[in-house]
């Protein structure tokens, strides 16, 4: 059976190729913390179908090359667009940091 793992979508920037973050909590064995240990995996996506912000499934296979040794099984859920700032907020606060500097 071939490792199965389930991760949000942080690059998809390169052509058949994605890049999967992994959160996982685990506990430190001394101190009893928990704390969040992220993995980021390059995965291979033939149609170009997964972007940023989606969670998707990969699954092990043979090296594909140097970084990628999964591929992209299914995207379980479509992320929902990302937040923009306006170009007048934006202008805003460029000039108020502006106003500081001098």
């Amino acid at each position: 059976m071939a490792t199965t793992l389930q991760g949000i979508v942080t690059s998809a920037q390169r052509d058949k190729t994605i890049t999967v973050s992994i959160a996982s909590r685990e506990t430190h064995p001394l101190y009893r913390k928990q704390y969040t240990k992220t993995r980021k995996y390059t995965a291979h996506d033939e149609q170009n179908q997964a972007g940023v912000g989606d969670k998707v499934e990969i699954v092990a296979c043979r090296p594909l090359s140097k970084t990628k040794a999964y591929k992209l099984v299914r995207v379980l859920e479509k992320s929902h667009g990302t937040v923009e700032l306006k170009d007048e907020v934006l202008g805003e606060t460029k000039d108020h940091a502006e106003g500081e500097e001098e």
